[in-house]
């Protein structure tokens, strides 16, 4: 069973930037097949931010946060992380990562149905 914690939220203006952070309580698992950064704000559906499928080293973004955010990962310490430059007033949130163990999690990174494995999340709030 995998815990992961999210870090790195905070209040900033509009073009400014934040970088996310996403710890597992264990390490490296090879039964990770994907990872991915949702995000989920006041009044609306959650929704995948960016993923990664792990075993074909693909990724993933959603339309609205393309050029300005930025995916990485760290496999052997299983973490993730999300550079969010440029941000917009839009971008406002809660951001969860997210892990899963299903292979189906490859057809579609952004959809959540796949992911086991949840963050309790992080607030991000960008004032214009």
């Amino acid at each position: 069973q995998v815990q992961l914690k999210e870090s790195g939220g905070g209040s900033v203006q509009a073009g400014g930037s934040l970088r996310l952070s996403c710890e597992a309580s264990d390490g490296y698992d090879s039964h990770i097949y994907c990872r991915a950064w949702f995000r989920q704000a006041p009044g609306k559906e959650r929704e995948g931010v960016v993923g990664i499928y792990i075993g074909g080293d693909r990724t993933e973004y959603v339309d609205s946060v393309k050029g300005r955010f930025t995916v990485s990962q760290d496999k052997p310490k299983n973490e993730i992380y999300l550079q969010m430059d440029s941000l917009k007033p839009e971008d406002s949130a809660v951001y969860y990562c997210a892990y899963a163990i299903n292979y189906s999690c490859s057809y579609d990174v952004l959809a959540r149905r796949d992911y086991n494995y949840w963050g309790q999340g992080t607030q991000v709030t960008v004032s214009s």
